[in-house]
Protein backbone atom coordinates (compact mmCIF):
# COMPACT_ATOMS: atom_id res chain seq x y z
CA UNK A 1 0.00 0.00 0.00
CA UNK A 2 0.86 3.68 0.20
CA UNK A 3 1.72 3.57 3.91
CA UNK A 4 3.89 0.95 5.60
CA UNK A 5 5.11 0.72 9.20
CA UNK A 6 8.50 -0.85 9.93
CA UNK A 7 9.68 -1.65 13.45
CA UNK A 8 13.36 -2.31 14.10
CA UNK A 9 15.17 -3.09 17.38
CA UNK A 10 16.32 -0.05 19.36
CA UNK A 11 14.61 2.31 16.91
CA UNK A 12 11.34 4.27 16.94
CA UNK A 13 8.67 3.00 14.52
CA UNK A 14 9.23 4.08 10.90
CA UNK A 15 6.24 4.90 8.73
CA UNK A 16 7.09 4.90 5.02
CA UNK A 17 4.83 7.14 2.92
CA UNK A 18 4.49 6.95 -0.88
CA UNK A 19 1.28 8.88 -1.60
CA UNK A 20 2.25 12.29 -3.08
CA UNK A 21 -0.67 13.94 -1.27
CA UNK A 22 0.57 12.64 2.08
CA UNK A 23 4.16 13.55 1.20
CA UNK A 24 3.00 17.11 0.51
CA UNK A 25 1.38 17.22 3.96
CA UNK A 26 4.60 15.92 5.50
CA UNK A 27 6.86 18.38 3.65
CA UNK A 28 4.63 21.32 4.54
CA UNK A 29 3.99 20.29 8.17
CA UNK A 30 4.71 22.92 10.87
CA UNK A 31 8.37 23.03 11.85
CA UNK A 32 7.53 22.31 15.49
CA UNK A 33 5.55 19.19 14.60
CA UNK A 34 8.25 17.20 12.78
CA UNK A 35 12.02 17.39 13.20
CA UNK A 36 14.07 16.22 10.20
CA UNK A 37 17.25 17.15 12.04
CA UNK A 38 16.60 14.69 14.84
CA UNK A 39 15.55 12.13 12.27
CA UNK A 40 18.98 12.37 10.63
CA UNK A 41 21.01 12.27 13.85
CA UNK A 42 23.01 9.25 12.64
CA UNK A 43 25.11 11.71 10.61
CA UNK A 44 26.23 13.67 13.68
CA UNK A 45 29.61 11.91 14.10
CA UNK A 46 30.56 13.02 10.58
CA UNK A 47 28.97 16.41 10.03
CA UNK A 48 28.74 17.79 13.57
CA UNK A 49 25.84 19.16 15.59
CA UNK A 50 25.88 22.57 13.89
CA UNK A 51 25.19 21.08 10.47
CA UNK A 52 22.14 22.50 8.72
CA UNK A 53 21.04 18.89 8.16
CA UNK A 54 20.72 18.30 11.91
CA UNK A 55 19.12 21.57 12.97
CA UNK A 56 15.40 22.11 13.40
CA UNK A 57 12.84 24.93 13.66
CA UNK A 58 14.26 28.47 13.89
CA UNK A 59 17.88 27.31 14.18
CA UNK A 60 17.56 25.46 10.87
CA UNK A 61 15.83 28.35 9.14
CA UNK A 62 18.48 30.83 10.26
CA UNK A 63 21.35 28.59 9.19
CA UNK A 64 19.71 27.81 5.85
CA UNK A 65 19.31 31.53 5.10
CA UNK A 66 22.97 32.00 5.95
CA UNK A 67 24.10 29.22 3.59
CA UNK A 68 21.72 29.76 0.68
CA UNK A 69 23.73 32.47 -1.15
CA UNK A 70 26.80 30.19 -1.23
CA UNK A 71 24.81 27.50 -3.04
CA UNK A 72 22.79 29.73 -5.36
CA UNK A 73 22.68 28.67 -8.99
CA UNK A 74 24.50 31.80 -10.17
CA UNK A 75 27.33 31.15 -7.73
CA UNK A 76 27.59 27.62 -9.03
CA UNK A 77 28.26 28.93 -12.52
CA UNK A 78 31.51 30.44 -11.24
CA UNK A 79 32.73 26.94 -10.32
CA UNK A 80 32.13 25.41 -13.74
CA UNK A 81 35.72 25.95 -14.86
CA UNK A 82 37.13 24.03 -11.88
CA UNK A 83 34.65 21.19 -12.44
CA UNK A 84 35.43 20.98 -16.16
CA UNK A 85 39.19 21.01 -15.57
CA UNK A 86 39.00 18.20 -13.02
CA UNK A 87 36.64 16.10 -15.16
CA UNK A 88 38.93 16.39 -18.17
CA UNK A 89 41.96 15.44 -16.11
CA UNK A 90 40.21 12.43 -14.56
CA UNK A 91 39.01 10.83 -17.80
CA UNK A 92 42.52 10.99 -19.23
CA UNK A 93 43.41 8.19 -16.80
CA UNK A 94 40.55 5.90 -17.89
CA UNK A 95 41.52 2.84 -19.96
CA UNK A 96 39.70 2.07 -23.20
CA UNK A 97 38.69 -1.16 -24.90
CA UNK A 98 38.34 -3.17 -21.68
CA UNK A 99 35.82 -3.34 -18.80
CA UNK A 100 36.52 -0.67 -16.21
CA UNK A 101 34.74 -0.08 -12.89
CA UNK A 102 33.80 3.59 -12.99
CA UNK A 103 32.30 4.07 -9.52
CA UNK A 104 35.62 4.31 -7.61
CA UNK A 105 36.97 6.64 -10.29
CA UNK A 106 33.90 8.84 -9.97
CA UNK A 107 34.30 8.85 -6.19
CA UNK A 108 37.83 10.12 -6.70
CA UNK A 109 36.55 12.79 -9.08
CA UNK A 110 33.71 14.07 -6.87
CA UNK A 111 36.02 14.20 -3.84
CA UNK A 112 38.53 16.24 -5.83
CA UNK A 113 35.81 18.62 -7.02
CA UNK A 114 34.65 19.19 -3.45
CA UNK A 115 38.18 19.74 -2.16
CA UNK A 116 38.81 22.31 -4.90
CA UNK A 117 35.37 23.93 -5.29
CA UNK A 118 34.15 23.77 -1.70
CA UNK A 119 37.37 24.06 0.30
CA UNK A 120 39.16 26.19 -2.30
CA UNK A 121 42.34 24.15 -2.01
CA UNK A 122 45.09 24.32 -4.62
CA UNK A 123 47.48 21.46 -5.32
CA UNK A 124 49.92 20.94 -2.48
CA UNK A 125 50.53 19.10 0.79
CA UNK A 126 47.35 20.34 2.49
CA UNK A 127 45.18 19.11 -0.37
CA UNK A 128 47.03 15.78 -0.44
CA UNK A 129 46.73 15.21 3.31
CA UNK A 130 43.07 16.20 3.47
CA UNK A 131 42.28 13.97 0.47
CA UNK A 132 44.01 11.06 2.19
CA UNK A 133 42.17 11.56 5.48
CA UNK A 134 38.76 12.15 3.96
CA UNK A 135 39.02 9.13 1.68
CA UNK A 136 39.41 6.92 4.73
CA UNK A 137 36.75 8.77 6.72
CA UNK A 138 34.23 8.38 3.91
CA UNK A 139 35.10 4.70 3.47
CA UNK A 140 34.07 4.21 7.11
CA UNK A 141 30.54 5.13 6.03
CA UNK A 142 30.21 1.75 4.32
CA UNK A 143 30.19 0.02 7.71
CA UNK A 144 26.83 -0.84 9.38
CA UNK A 145 28.20 1.01 12.40
CA UNK A 146 27.77 4.27 10.54
CA UNK A 147 23.99 3.96 10.16
CA UNK A 148 22.83 2.18 13.33
CA UNK A 149 22.91 4.40 16.43
CA UNK A 150 22.58 1.36 18.70
CA UNK A 151 25.74 -0.14 17.22
CA UNK A 152 27.49 3.22 17.43
CA UNK A 153 26.91 3.20 21.17
CA UNK A 154 27.69 -0.46 21.80
CA UNK A 155 30.84 -0.54 19.67
CA UNK A 156 32.12 2.92 20.58
CA UNK A 157 35.46 1.56 21.79
CA UNK A 158 36.22 -0.91 19.02
CA UNK A 159 39.44 -0.49 16.99
CA UNK A 160 37.35 0.57 13.98
CA UNK A 161 35.62 3.32 15.93
CA UNK A 162 38.88 4.43 17.54
CA UNK A 163 40.44 4.67 14.09
CA UNK A 164 37.48 6.74 12.87
CA UNK A 165 37.80 9.08 15.86
CA UNK A 166 41.52 9.50 15.18
CA UNK A 167 40.85 10.32 11.52
CA UNK A 168 38.22 12.88 12.47
CA UNK A 169 40.58 14.59 14.92
CA UNK A 170 43.28 14.83 12.25
CA UNK A 171 40.76 16.12 9.70
CA UNK A 172 39.41 18.72 12.12
CA UNK A 173 42.92 19.90 12.92
CA UNK A 174 43.49 20.70 9.23
CA UNK A 175 40.08 22.34 8.74
CA UNK A 176 40.31 24.51 11.86
CA UNK A 177 43.83 25.46 10.83
CA UNK A 178 42.54 26.54 7.41
CA UNK A 179 39.81 28.63 9.06
CA UNK A 180 42.36 30.40 11.27
CA UNK A 181 44.71 31.04 8.34
CA UNK A 182 42.02 32.33 6.02
CA UNK A 183 40.64 34.69 8.66
CA UNK A 184 44.07 36.00 9.55
CA UNK A 185 45.00 36.56 5.92
CA UNK A 186 42.99 39.61 5.20
CA UNK A 187 39.56 38.11 5.34
CA UNK A 188 37.07 40.58 3.92
CA UNK A 189 38.27 41.27 0.38
CA UNK A 190 39.38 37.71 -0.29
CA UNK A 191 36.22 36.23 1.21
CA UNK A 192 33.88 38.45 -0.73
CA UNK A 193 35.59 37.73 -4.04
CA UNK A 194 36.45 34.05 -3.68
CA UNK A 195 34.47 31.64 -5.83
CA UNK A 196 34.86 28.63 -3.55
CA UNK A 197 32.14 27.89 -1.01
CA UNK A 198 34.58 28.21 1.90
CA UNK A 199 35.19 31.86 0.98
CA UNK A 200 31.47 32.54 0.72
CA UNK A 201 30.84 31.01 4.14
CA UNK A 202 33.66 33.05 5.67
CA UNK A 203 31.95 36.15 4.32
CA UNK A 204 28.48 35.12 5.54
CA UNK A 205 26.96 36.95 8.47
CA UNK A 206 24.24 36.04 10.95
CA UNK A 207 21.23 38.31 11.34
CA UNK A 208 23.03 40.12 14.18
CA UNK A 209 26.04 40.75 11.91
CA UNK A 210 28.32 38.17 13.51
CA UNK A 211 30.35 35.74 11.37
CA UNK A 212 29.98 31.99 11.51
CA UNK A 213 31.95 30.43 14.36
CA UNK A 214 34.86 28.11 13.56
CA UNK A 215 32.74 25.13 14.66
CA UNK A 216 29.84 26.21 12.44
CA UNK A 217 32.20 26.60 9.48
CA UNK A 218 33.77 23.21 10.11
CA UNK A 219 30.39 21.48 10.38
CA UNK A 220 28.99 23.06 7.21
CA UNK A 221 32.13 22.29 5.23
CA UNK A 222 31.91 18.65 6.35
CA UNK A 223 28.20 18.67 5.47
CA UNK A 224 28.98 19.82 1.93
CA UNK A 225 31.56 17.07 1.67
CA UNK A 226 29.40 14.25 3.03
CA UNK A 227 26.23 15.32 1.22
CA UNK A 228 27.92 15.94 -2.11
CA UNK A 229 30.57 13.25 -2.45
CA UNK A 230 29.11 9.73 -2.46
CA UNK A 231 25.66 10.80 -3.63
CA UNK A 232 26.97 12.45 -6.81
CA UNK A 233 29.53 9.72 -7.47
CA UNK A 234 26.88 6.99 -7.21
CA UNK A 235 24.42 8.95 -9.33
CA UNK A 236 27.02 9.41 -12.07
CA UNK A 237 27.88 5.71 -11.83
CA UNK A 238 24.22 4.81 -12.36
CA UNK A 239 24.00 7.26 -15.25
CA UNK A 240 26.95 5.79 -17.13
CA UNK A 241 25.87 2.20 -16.41
CA UNK A 242 22.38 2.89 -17.75
CA UNK A 243 23.51 4.98 -20.74
CA UNK A 244 25.90 2.22 -21.78
CA UNK A 245 22.88 -0.07 -22.27
CA UNK A 246 20.69 2.40 -24.14
CA UNK A 247 22.03 3.01 -27.69
CA UNK A 248 19.26 5.40 -28.71
CA UNK A 249 19.63 7.52 -25.58
CA UNK A 250 23.41 7.55 -25.95
CA UNK A 251 23.26 8.57 -29.60
CA UNK A 252 20.86 11.43 -28.86
CA UNK A 253 22.99 12.62 -25.95
CA UNK A 254 26.13 12.47 -28.04
CA UNK A 255 24.51 14.52 -30.79
CA UNK A 256 23.38 17.16 -28.29
CA UNK A 257 26.81 17.31 -26.63
CA UNK A 258 28.56 17.62 -29.98
CA UNK A 259 26.20 20.40 -31.12
CA UNK A 260 26.78 22.31 -27.89
CA UNK A 261 23.70 24.49 -28.29
CA UNK A 262 21.39 23.08 -25.62
CA UNK A 263 21.37 20.72 -22.66
CA UNK A 264 17.65 19.94 -22.76
CA UNK A 265 18.01 16.20 -23.36
CA UNK A 266 20.98 15.91 -20.99
CA UNK A 267 18.94 17.53 -18.22
CA UNK A 268 16.02 15.20 -18.94
CA UNK A 269 18.38 12.21 -18.85
CA UNK A 270 19.78 13.22 -15.46
CA UNK A 271 16.25 13.73 -14.12
CA UNK A 272 15.31 10.25 -15.36
CA UNK A 273 18.41 8.68 -13.79
CA UNK A 274 17.53 10.39 -10.50
CA UNK A 275 14.02 8.96 -10.82
CA UNK A 276 14.95 5.44 -11.91
CA UNK A 277 17.95 4.93 -9.61
CA UNK A 278 17.73 7.38 -6.70
CA UNK A 279 20.88 6.99 -4.61
CA UNK A 280 18.96 8.04 -1.49
CA UNK A 281 15.87 5.82 -1.22
CA UNK A 282 14.08 8.22 1.13
CA UNK A 283 13.89 11.91 1.76
CA UNK A 284 15.28 13.09 5.10
CA UNK A 285 13.35 11.28 7.88
CA UNK A 286 11.12 13.40 10.09
CA UNK A 287 10.66 12.65 13.82
CA UNK A 288 7.25 13.65 15.16
CA UNK A 289 7.50 15.98 18.17
CA UNK A 290 3.79 16.33 18.83
CA UNK A 291 0.65 14.64 17.55
CA UNK A 292 0.11 15.33 13.88
CA UNK A 293 -2.43 14.19 11.29
CA UNK A 294 -1.25 13.20 7.80
CA UNK A 295 -3.48 11.47 5.28
CA UNK A 296 -6.23 11.10 7.84
CA UNK A 297 -3.95 9.21 10.26
CA UNK A 298 -2.97 10.72 13.59
CA UNK A 299 0.62 10.04 14.61
CA UNK A 300 1.79 10.44 18.22
CA UNK A 301 5.16 11.94 19.17
CA UNK A 302 8.17 9.71 18.63
CA UNK A 303 7.34 8.31 15.17
CA UNK A 304 9.73 8.65 12.22
CA UNK A 305 7.95 9.54 8.97
CA UNK A 306 9.75 8.79 5.70
CA UNK A 307 8.83 9.98 2.20
CA UNK A 308 9.98 7.14 -0.05
CA UNK A 309 11.62 8.30 -3.26
CA UNK A 310 12.11 4.69 -4.29
CA UNK A 311 8.40 3.87 -4.10
CA UNK A 312 7.09 7.13 -5.54
CA UNK A 313 9.54 7.04 -8.45
CA UNK A 314 8.42 3.52 -9.35
CA UNK A 315 4.68 4.05 -9.02
CA UNK A 316 3.09 3.12 -12.39
CA UNK A 317 0.20 5.50 -11.71
CA UNK A 318 2.72 8.37 -11.75
CA UNK A 319 5.32 7.00 -14.18
CA UNK A 320 3.93 4.47 -16.70
CA UNK A 321 6.30 1.53 -17.14
CA UNK A 322 8.41 2.80 -14.26
CA UNK A 323 11.24 0.32 -14.87
CA UNK A 324 11.94 1.69 -18.34
CA UNK A 325 14.67 4.29 -18.87
CA UNK A 326 12.95 7.13 -20.74
CA UNK A 327 14.45 10.62 -20.51
CA UNK A 328 11.55 11.80 -22.70
CA UNK A 329 9.38 11.76 -19.58
CA UNK A 330 11.03 15.02 -18.55
CA UNK A 331 11.14 16.79 -21.89
CA UNK A 332 7.50 17.80 -21.71
CA UNK A 333 7.23 18.33 -17.97
CA UNK A 334 9.47 19.40 -15.14
CA UNK A 335 9.97 17.02 -12.21
CA UNK A 336 7.02 17.21 -9.82
CA UNK A 337 7.48 18.72 -6.38
CA UNK A 338 5.95 15.72 -4.63
CA UNK A 339 6.45 13.02 -7.28
CA UNK A 340 10.21 13.43 -7.83
CA UNK A 341 12.12 13.41 -4.57
CA UNK A 342 15.75 13.14 -5.66
CA UNK A 343 16.73 16.20 -3.61
CA UNK A 344 14.14 15.84 -0.85
CA UNK A 345 11.55 18.56 -0.53
CA UNK A 346 9.93 21.35 1.41
CA UNK A 347 12.10 23.44 3.72
CA UNK A 348 14.66 20.62 3.70
CA UNK A 349 15.27 20.42 -0.04
CA UNK A 350 18.98 19.88 -0.68
CA UNK A 351 20.91 23.16 -0.66
CA UNK A 352 23.47 21.66 -3.03
CA UNK A 353 20.99 20.62 -5.75
CA UNK A 354 22.28 23.22 -8.23
CA UNK A 355 25.88 22.23 -7.47
CA UNK A 356 25.11 18.53 -8.02
CA UNK A 357 23.19 19.10 -11.25
CA UNK A 358 25.97 21.28 -12.69
CA UNK A 359 28.61 18.75 -11.67
CA UNK A 360 26.69 15.86 -13.27
CA UNK A 361 26.10 17.78 -16.50
CA UNK A 362 29.77 18.68 -16.85
CA UNK A 363 30.94 15.15 -16.03
CA UNK A 364 28.53 13.51 -18.49
CA UNK A 365 29.35 16.02 -21.25
CA UNK A 366 33.05 15.31 -20.72
CA UNK A 367 32.65 11.53 -20.81
CA UNK A 368 30.26 11.47 -23.77
CA UNK A 369 32.43 13.89 -25.71
CA UNK A 370 35.43 11.59 -25.34
CA UNK A 371 33.96 8.07 -25.38
CA UNK A 372 31.28 5.80 -26.70
CA UNK A 373 30.09 3.44 -23.97
CA UNK A 374 29.15 -0.23 -24.04
CA UNK A 375 28.21 -2.50 -21.12
CA UNK A 376 30.89 -4.36 -19.23
CA UNK A 377 28.59 -7.38 -18.74
CA UNK A 378 25.51 -8.80 -20.48
CA UNK A 379 23.13 -8.21 -17.55
CA UNK A 380 22.23 -4.81 -16.10
CA UNK A 381 23.72 -4.17 -12.68
CA UNK A 382 21.49 -4.50 -9.65
CA UNK A 383 21.53 -2.31 -6.55
CA UNK A 384 24.06 -2.46 -3.75
CA UNK A 385 23.59 -0.56 -0.52
CA UNK A 386 26.51 1.54 0.72
CA UNK A 387 25.59 2.97 4.11
CA UNK A 388 22.60 5.25 3.34
CA UNK A 389 23.16 5.33 -0.44
CA UNK A 390 22.38 2.94 -3.33
CA UNK A 391 24.97 2.26 -6.02
CA UNK A 392 25.50 -0.20 -8.92
CA UNK A 393 26.29 -3.73 -7.70
CA UNK A 394 29.42 -4.11 -9.86
CA UNK A 395 30.66 -0.53 -9.55
CA UNK A 396 29.29 0.56 -12.95
CA UNK A 397 31.56 -1.63 -15.06
CA UNK A 398 31.59 -0.20 -18.57
CA UNK A 399 33.75 -0.52 -21.70
CA UNK A 400 34.94 2.85 -23.03
CA UNK A 401 35.72 3.34 -26.72
CA UNK A 402 37.64 6.48 -27.69
CA UNK A 403 35.41 8.58 -29.95
CA UNK A 404 38.17 9.12 -32.51
CA UNK A 405 38.54 5.36 -32.89
CA UNK A 406 34.84 4.71 -33.41
CA UNK A 407 33.73 7.77 -35.33
CA UNK A 408 32.76 5.70 -38.36
CA UNK A 409 31.32 2.71 -36.48
CA UNK A 410 27.54 2.31 -36.06
CA UNK A 411 26.37 2.75 -32.47
CA UNK A 412 24.69 -0.67 -32.44
CA UNK A 413 28.06 -2.29 -32.98
CA UNK A 414 29.32 -0.87 -29.72
CA UNK A 415 26.29 -0.72 -27.47
CA UNK A 416 24.07 -3.59 -26.40
CA UNK A 417 20.62 -2.67 -25.17
CA UNK A 418 19.40 -4.16 -21.92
Amino acid sequence: GKRVTVKLPFQPPFVILSDPAEIKELFTAPADAVHPGEGASILAPLVGRNSVILLDEQAHLSQRRLLLPAFHGERMQALRGVMAELCAGEIETWPTGEPVALHPRLQRLTLEIILRAVFGLDRGPTLDRLRELLSEVLAFGESPLSVLPALQRVLAWTPTQRRFNSLMRATDEIIFGMITERRAAGANHAEANGDDIFSMLLAARHEDGSPMSPQELRDELMTALVAGHETTASQLAWALERISREPDVQARLRAEVDAGTTDEYLTATINEILRLRPVLPNAEPRLTKREIEIGGVRYPPGIVLLASAQLVHHDPAIYPEPGAFRPERFLDRAPGTYTWLAFGGGRRRCLGASFAMEEMKIALRTVLGAFTLSPGSPRPETTRRRSITFSPSHSATVVLHARAAVADAPAEALVTSS
